[in-house]
C-alpha cells in the first residue's frame, strides 16, 4: 500500500524542472522553476534542493536543463558536467547520475542528445522513487519485529531529513516509518533539530503532513533519551557509504551512532545501492563538505507576526566550523536497509562485488 504523496520536490516542466525551494521550509511552501543549468546547479549548491538521492536526480535533470537553450556537443557536454559535479562534494549520488548520464549520452551524436537527456533523467527519477518503496518495505520487517517498551508506541529516532523531500519517494530513513503507518502500526518518530541548517524542521513538516505521530528534539538530547529507553530504533540515511560500510551522513549521525551503540539500541542505515561507492575504502577517503561560517552564527526564522527574520547568534568577531558530514564507522551501523534487503557490514564487500552471499537479513 502506497503512502499518498502531498508534494513533489522535483518534477519536469515542458523545458524546466519545478522544484520545492527547500530553503523557504518549514515556514513558506515555495516552488521554483529552473530553466538553465546555472539555476540548478545554483539550487544543488544552496541546498534548495537536498537529501542525497534528490541531489543525484536534479543533478540528471540539470544535464537535460543544459541542452535546452544550449549546444550539446562534447564540449557542452563536459561543461556542464563539470559545473554540476562541482556543487556538492560528498553525497555520491550526484556522482553517479552524472556518470550515468554521461555514459548514455557520450556515444550519441549531438542532435540526439537532448531527448535523451530528459529520458534518461525521468528513467533515474522512476528507478530511484521505486528504489525508495522496496526500501521501506524491506524497513519494516525491521520494526515489526523490534522489542517495544509496554504503555507506547514504537518510537523511532532519526537525523536530518530522508523523506519525502530528500528523494522522488517515500524516503530512505522514513521510508520505513511510511511503511509502518500504512500497514496500521502505532509508532512515534523522535526528530532531532539537525543544526546548523534544520533540517529536522523539514522532517517534522512532512510528517505533519502525513499525519504521523513526532516530538521535534535538540540534537544534544539524544542520548538521554536513548539512555533512558525511551528509543526502539534509530533509523538514518546516508550520503555515501564506503565499501567497508563507513558511512558518511549529516554531522550528529555518528555521536547518535556512540549512544546507540552504548544503550543497546540498533542503529540502522537506509540507503540505495546508488550511495554506495565500492572506489573509496574507508570513511576517511570521503571528502566531507566544509560549509560557510555564517550558517552556524545565524539562525532564520519567523517573528511574532510571522515575518521571515535572520538573527545573529554569536557575537562579533566569533569563528565557526562547520562541516556539513560526519563519518559513522561501520562497527556501529547494525545494518544497512536496501532496495535489496538488509545488508551487514561484514558481508558489504561480497556483495558490492555481485555475490549475493554478502546478503544478510537481520
Amino acid at each position: 500500500m502506497s503512502v499518498h504523496r502531498p508534494f513533489s520536490p522535483l518534477r519536469r516542466d515542458g523545458d524546466g524542472v519545478v522544484i520545492l525551494d527547500q530553503r523557504a521550509l518549514p515556514w513558506r511552501r515555495l516552488e521554483r522553476r529552473l530553466t538553465t543549468l546555472a539555476e540548478a546547479a545554483e539550487a544543488i549548491a544552496t541546498m534548495r534542493v537536498r537529501g542525497a538521492p534528490l541531489i543525484g536526480v536534479a543533478a540528471a535533470h540539470g544535464l537535460a536543463l543544459a541542452f535546452v537553450t544550449g549546444a550539446a556537443d562534447d564540449a557542452a557536454l563536459g561543461h556542464a558536467l563539470a559545473v554540476l559535479r562541482a556543487t556538492r562534494p560528498t553525497a555520491v549520488n550526484l556522482a553517479w547520475a552524472l556518470a550515468r548520464m554521461e555514459a548514455r549520452l557520450r556515444p550519441l551524436p549531438a542532435r540526439a542528445r537532448r531527448a535523451a537527456a530528459w529520458r534518461e533523467a525521468a528513467a533515474i527519477l522512476a528507478e530511484e522513487a521505486a528504489t525508495c518503496e522496496a526500501i521501506g518495505a524491506h524497513g519494516l520487517g525491521l520494526l515489526r519485529s523490534a522489542p517495544v517498551r509496554a504503555g507506547r508506541p514504537l518510537r523511532v529516532m532519526t537525523h536530518c531529513n530522508a523523506g519525502r523531500l530528500a528523494t522522488p519517494g517515500t524516503g530512505t530513513a522514513l521510508a520505513p516509518i511510511y511503511a509502518a503507518r500504512a500497514a496500521g502500526m502505532a509508532l512515534e518518530v523522535l526528530v532531532s533539530e539537525t543544526r546548523p541548517r534544520n533540517q529536522g524542521l523539514l522532517t517534522a513538516w512532512e510528517l505533519a503532513a502525513a499525519d504521523i505521530g513526532h516530538i521535534l528534539i535538540a540534537d544534544n538530547a539524544a542520548g538521554l533519551l536513548l539512555a533512558r529507553g525511551e528509543v526502539d530504533a534509530v533509523i538514518v540515511g546516508a550520503d555515501r557509504i564506503a565499501a567497508n560500510g563507513d558511512t558518511a551522513n549529516k554531522v550528529g549521525t555518528y555521536l547518535k551512532a556512540l549512544a546507540a551503540r552504548a544503550a543497546g539500541v540498533p542503529f540502522y542505515v537506509a540507503a540505495p545501492m546508488s550511495s554506495f561507492d565500492a572506489g573509496v575504502a574507508h570513511g576517511g577517503a570521503i571528502p566531507i563538505e566544509e560549509r560557510a561560517a555564517e550558517e552556524v552564527l545565524a539562525i532564520d526564522g519567523l517573528d511574532d507576526d510571522g515575518a521571515p527574520r535572520r538573527l545573529r547568534l554569536a557575537p562579533d568577531g566569533a569563528r565557526a566550523a562547520n562541516p556539513a558530514f560526519d563519518i559513522t564507522p561501520a562497527a556501529l551501523v547494525s545494518g544497512f536497509i536496501t532496495e535489496h534487503g538488509i545488508l551487514t557490514a561484514a558481508g558489504l564487500g561480497d556483495f558490492l562485488a555481485g555475490k549475493e552471499s554478502g546478503k544478510a537479513v537481520i
